[in-house]
């Protein structure tokens, strides 16, 4: 089957439409941390992205792109939290109405953000299954349109700016490595990262509880994910044909993190670059930390995804 694959044009056009509307995240770094795992790391701090997660950047350039018509009926998409927030708040950005399938187990600040947008919520069961189906039952009834978490093209343009806005600002980076659930970001990530740098690394992060990306890397073929049990609750979804094409095309490899991994990372970005992050967002850290010898001596760009974290419930 064919995928229309996004080019770097197309990511660059994405940037020019959306960067009024979206805000350019900061990148910064700890020496404290260089000094502990002997590279030199910079972040990508999109904890500060408007929805506090990258998936503002693509849910905006999505919904910008709608005609009139498609407009005025909405928006509609299943989410367990951050692209809800992120597409209730594009679609409140441009008057338009958001309807949202949330998994009934989906975190309470995630449920909170949502509803705090103006969308219209319905739950459903925590299945692929029973989003899926469920979104239809919304979609019959009001017309909106599906804007998928990552399987749309001009969601991946969207995430792809990030990548690209670190690579204007770090032109000397010999790898850039991003959590993989979905791939929307990863797959953007990647398609910006080649074009500016086609020397550079490109890896993905994922946790060994959620693996299927780094098993169908591995494999060369598409194997979704079984029931995942993960602290990281952004990367429980599996990829789709159209990342896992982009993924298998342009990354160099995917790494895995051990769930104690990924808390310590996730502590050690807390305790001394002092900003919250979400444990998704600390995968890629939890990556470097396990395969240290890979990434001695090297300049890293990691992009942290998000810092949507129930404040009630941390790991540590």
């Amino acid at each position: 089957m064919s995928y229309i694959i996004p080019k770097f044009s197309d990511i660059q056009e994405a940037h020019k439409r959306i960067k009024s509307l979206i805000h350019r995240t900061p990148v910064l770094s700890s020496s404290v941390i260089n000094n502990i795992l002997n590279c030199d790391l910079v972040f990508k701090c999109e904890n500060f992205q408007k929805v506090g997660a990258f998936k503002f950047r693509g849910a905006t350039n999505a919904v910008r792109l709608l005609n009139n018509n498609e407009a005025k009926k909405g928006v509609a998409t299943h989410s367990s939290g951050n692209h809800a927030a992120a597409l209730s708040l594009a679609a409140k950005q441009l008057g338009i109405p958001a309807y949202i399938v949330m998994p009934e187990n989906a975190p309470e600040i995630k449920k909170k953000a949502v509803s705090g947008y103006g969308a219209e919520i319905t739950f459903c069961k925590p299945t692929l299954e029973s989003r899926e189906e469920t979104l239809k039952v919304v979609q019959n009834k009001t017309g909106a349109t599906f804007i998928h978490p990552y399987d749309n093209f001009n969601v991946i343009c969207g995430q792809g700016t990030a990548a690209k806005e670190l690579l204007d600002e770090k032109t000397d980076l010999d790898i850039i490595i991003a959590p993989v659930g979905g791939g929307g970001l990863m797959s953007g990530t990647a398609i910006s990262a080649k074009s500016l740098r086609p020397e550079i690394k490109i890896y993905g992060a994922e946790p060994l509880n959620a693996d299927d990306a780094f098993r169908s890397f591995t494999k060369g073929e598409l194997i979704t994910a079984g029931p995942p049990n993960t602290i990281a609750d952004g990367l429980l979804t599996s990829l789709s044909p159209l990342t896992f094409k982009i993924i298998k095309e342009n990354l160099d490899g995917i790494f895995t993190a051990k769930e104690e991994s990924i808390v310590a990372a996730m502590r050690l970005i807390w305790e001394r670059m002092k900003i919250i992050i979400e444990p998704s967002s600390a995968v890629p850290l939890a990556a470097i930390i396990e395969n240290q010898d890979v990434f001695k001596g090297k300049k890293i760009g990691i992009i942290i995804s998000g810092g949507n974290v129930d404040l009630n419930n941390l790991p540590f």
